[in-house]
Order: C-alpha cells, then structure tokens, then sequence
C-alpha cells in the first residue's frame, strides 16, 4: 500500500514510489473522528491514486490537516466531515492563504469521493472558485544574481566551513588528549573528551557527570554550548555546506534538502553519483563535478562525530546538525532549511546584495545562477540541460533573465524579423510599360514611405537606378547593409526588396536568374535549396506572369542558361 493508516496512536505511513518512507503523526490533534477521515482522504491522494508522492507534500498536507480540525475545534465543532456547513468551510478558507485552501479543497473532495458523503452545500462550495488566488512566481523568470551577489555567497559559506572546520580539527585534536573531567576536574580539554565520548550532553547531564548539585557549577565554568559548537557542526555550518552545494551543482532546491546517506554513490575516490528526489518529476540522479565531489566529502567528515550521536530515525539524513538548546533526544536535528531560517543566517552574517540590503536568498535563484554560469567550453550539443524541460522553458527560467539593456536588443531584432516577413508578404512592384506616365500614376502608392519624386521616377523608368534585377528607389536606404553605403545583396535579395521596381527591360535577367535556380535545384538537396532559394524563386514565379507573352519570347532569345551570364561568387556557381 502506499499509505497505510493505524490506530492507538493514530498514524499514516507513506510508502513513495522512490523506496522512501514517512511517517505523520496524527494522534495531537483535536476531533479524532474527522481527523481519521481527513487522513483516509489524504491517503487516497497518494501515489499512485494521487499526486501526493515525497515527504515534504505529505508533510504540508498533514500539517493542512492540522489547520483544518484546530480552526473547527475552536469554533466549537465536534462531528464528522458528514456535519461540516458551508459556512465552516467559508470561515475556515477567509482564515487562511491559498495554498492551504486549495489543499483543504483536495482533501474533502476526496472524503466525498471515498469516505463519507459530504452536505450539498458543502460539494457546490467546493467546486466553486477559490476565494484566495494563487500568484504564480514562475510567471517571471529567476534573476541570476550578478557576480558581486555571487562571489560574496560563496566566499561567506566558504569562510563559514573554513572557521568551522578548523575549530573543529582543533577540538578533536584537543579532546583526543584530554581525559574524563569526573576524574581529572574541569577543564576545556576534559569537556570535549566528555562530549566526544558521550555525545552533545546538555549542562544538567554535565553536571550530574560532575556530581554537581545543580547545573550552576557548569554554568560558573563557561557552560558546553560553546564546546559542543566546535567540536559539533551547528545548523549555520549545515547550511552554508548546503549553499554551497548548490552553488557547485545546480540540483533542484527539493533535491538537496531531502538527501540521505544512501543517496551518496560513491564510484571511486573522485566519482560521486547523486541521486535526489526532484518532486515536479520523480528520482534523478547527477554525476557531481570536481567541486560539489570536495564539499561533499568534507561535509560527511565534519559532521560524521554528531552521526555517531544522532537519532535512528534521522541518522540516515544527509543534513544534521547541532542544537545545544534541545532536549536530550533533540540535540541531533535534522535541519529544515526554511525561509526564515535562511534569511536570519543571511542577516547574522552580513550578506549584502548589490543595494546593499541584506540579500534575499532564494536557493531556486542558485541553481538558475548555476546554469547561466556553467562553462559552455564543454557543452555537449544538447538542446536543454534538464531533459524534463523544454527548451523554451529552459531559456526563460533557467538560462537567461536579460537586463533592460538586453530586452532592447532582442526587441529590437524581433521587430526586424517581423519587418522582414512583412516586406516578403507585400506585392512586387512591376511595372508592365517603359514609360513615365505609367510609372507616375503607380509607384507613389506602392513605394508608400520613401521620398518617390518626378525626379526618381524618371530615372527608375530611364535605367539611371538599375541594378541586375531590377531598378532600386534608394541603394543607399541600408536595407541590406550600412546605412549610406551601396546594397551589398546578392541578385536574388532583389526579388523580395521593397525598394524593387522591375519593368520590362529586366524581363532577360529575371529569367537568367529562373534559369540559375533550376541548375541549383538539380545540384541540392531539396530541403536546402528551399531553405537558401525557396523564398525567391516562389516571388519570382509571382513576378514574371506580369509582363506580356511577347516580352518574355524576347527575353528568352537573350538567355544562354549558364552562369557567366550573372555576378556570381565562386562558390555560387553550379557548373
């Protein structure tokens, strides 16, 4: 089973689909009735009924639970989820955030659905609109920090493993000399042969080693938090190893936080396999590099004498740390790297941003950071990094958050594409006579923008502009080059130009460029050619039924089909 619910005490056992288990605790809270049937709908949300398959969804959903039965408790409802009213419900959901209403909404439609009916009021509730919205963050991309951001959070939790590791040699250094403080007295170098002996003891366990009335003697003497501290990692030490990593990997936030010891595949001295629990997708694993391999490594060292002391329902964890202030059992904790928790390391240790402030970290914006940071020296031609994405999703959240300046110049190519595709939809300017009244009575409307004069129309007309394919208003317009510079294009460009009047008299060079195309169609793949030729050669079938029969039997007199007849490169040549 996936979830198995027992009673006496009430507890629901997870089972998730990457071999891992929890277990919440259910028997704390009030009404047990309707909690049982809230976790036997929380059970049929489990994988593989539902979408409920890692610990840390199984864990907000029971503290959900929790929210639910303790806001119903105080309003001084006692029954099932058979007598919830909708007005409950509507109270409970204005008390609350967004997410929770939307958890709540999932856990009763699943009692309806497999527990025990609900009210009808209750059910049209349920499928109406939330009364809280969700606000999306992925609608923007993560903005990388900049290099300054960067730099300053890698040097902070490197100096913090730095200090931390070497009090920590020095203590077991000192307690490996030191001696039992029962029999020899007090001393630093005794209180840490005591502690890393017996574990993270607390000053009242200190003192009755001692055989001390009380703890007062011990506090007299400078206390054992600081002791524990060098000797122990502390959750601030935890953290920065946990920064760091990411900062060296690029693992999914999720991934890191939940990481065991058995996840740790070590394939040789320099080889680690990390496999991690991305919650959006399932088990995955990483071939960690060099320097995530040296933290890691340094990390299970430092923290392997508080392993020896921990729980056996948390040694497994990757993540320990110690808590002096705790009790006797909770002195080892698994840490959760919360907001909170991150922002108030970030204040204690000064982190600035560029403004500033104090930076607000957020370990989603580390991995982006990673990403658009990652030496392309070795990209591999692989079209997305995390093959769970696509590659424009990876480009908007991943890869790139452009500053204004950036947004400008991809506005600004964007705005030429759509330019370009515009001028290949608008008609070919033809004219079907050699004359100047024809040729007035047209072109000012067609060359609509540029400055069409008696003056240009009679030397497009006369030839004065002419070009191999056709007759150009303005070869200095920087269409396809330097502005106030000659056209650099190549004949074909012609065909698709604005700037392009074509007149009878070109008719003989539209065709020596017809018959070009054909000799590279016969010579390329088809594919290629319509990719290089394609959008020419369709304009030039559009532009040649417009003269007369008789204009094109001239024309065709005057054509050999071989390539001297065009201004051609070498390497345009098909013969």
């Amino acid at each position: 089973m996936p979830a198995d619910l027992t009673d006496s005490p009430l507890r629901l056992t997870f089972a998730f689909s990457s071999g891992r288990t929890h277990v919440s605790r259910l028997d704390r809270y009030p009404n047990p009735s309707l909690v049982r049937q809230l976790a036997l709908g929380l059970k049929n949300l489990t994988h593989p009924h539902g979408d409920v398959n890692a610990k840390g969804t199984a864990k907000d959903y029971t503290r959900c639970i929790g929210h639910i039965v303790r806001w119903l408790d105080l309003a001084g409802f006692s029954g099932t989820a058979a007598d919830v009213t909708a007005a409950h419900l509507v109270g409970f959901w204005r008390s609350t955030d967004a997410v929770i209403e939307g958890m709540s909404r999932r856990l009763l439609r699943s009692v309806d659905a497999h527990v025990e009916p609900l009210r009808e009021d209750v059910r049209k509730h349920l499928d109406g609109p939330p009364f809280r919205v969700t606000h999306n963050r992925d609608r923007q991309a993560y903005r990388p920090y900049s290099d300054g951001e960067w730099q300053r959070l890698v040097r902070c939790c490197t100096d913090i493993i730095s200090t931390s590791w070497s009090e920590h040699n020095e203590a077991i250094k000192t307690a490996t000399a030191g001696r039992d403080p029962a029999a020899a007295g007090w001393s630093e170098q005794n209180l840490l042969w005591l502690l890393h002996n017996r574990g993270p003891l607390g000053q009242l366990d200190v003192a009755a080693h001692m055989g001390y009335q009380d703890r007062g003697g011990v506090v007299k003497r400078g206390g054992v938090a600081t002791a524990g501290s060098k000797l122990f990692v502390t959750t601030d030490v935890a953290l920065a190893y946990r920064l760091l990593l990411g900062t060296a990997s690029g693992i999914v936030p999720d991934g890191l936080d939940d990481l065991e010891l058995s996840d740790v595949d070590w394939a040789g001295n320099e080889t680690v396999v990390l496999s991690y629990l991305k919650q959006r997708t399932g088990p995955e694993s990483l071939n960690l590099p060099a320097p995530a391999v040296r933290i890691l490594r340094q990390w299970l060292r430092h923290s392997a004498p508080i392993r020896s002391f921990a729980r056996e329902d948390i040694r497994a964890n990757l993540w320990l740390s110690y808590y002096p202030a705790g009790p006797g059992h909770k002195r080892v904790l698994a840490p959760v790297f919360q907001y909170v928790t991150v922002q108030s390391w970030v204040a204690r240790y000064n982190l600035l941003g560029d403004d500033g402030q104090p930076l607000h970290l957020h370990k989603a914006r580390i991995r982006t950071t990673f990403h658009q940071r990652r030496d392309k020296s070795r990209w591999t031609g692989r079209v997305t990094i995390d093959p769970n994405h696509s590659a424009r999703v990876e480009g908007d959240h991943y890869l790139s958050a452009p500053t204004p300046a950036q947004k400008d110049s991809l506005e600004a190519v964007i705005e030429q594409a759509q330019t370009d595709l515009i001028r290949k939809a608008t008609t070919p300017s033809v004219l079907t006579k050699d004359d100047v009244e024809h040729a007035a009575a047209r072109l000012p409307t067609e060359l609509a923008g540029l400055q069409v004069t008696d003056r240009v129309i009679v030397e497009l007309v006369g030839g004065q502009r002419d070009v191999f394919t056709a007759a150009c208003a303005d070869q200095l317009a920087g269409l396809h080059g330097p502005a106030g510079k000659p056209c650099p294009a190549r004949p074909w460009v012609c065909l698709l130009c604005p700037l392009a009047v074509f007149a009878p008299r070109h008719a003989p060079n539209l065709l020596r460029l017809k018959a070009f195309f054909a000799r590279s169609f016969r010579q390329m793949p088809a594919a290629h050619f319509m990719a290089v030729f394609g959008p020419y050669a369709q304009r030039l079938d559009e532009i040649l039924p417009r003269f007369s029969p008789a204009i094109l039997a001239a024309a065709r007199t005057e054509v050999s089909d071989r390539d001297h007849e065009l201004p051609l490169r070498p390497e345009e040549t098909t013969s």
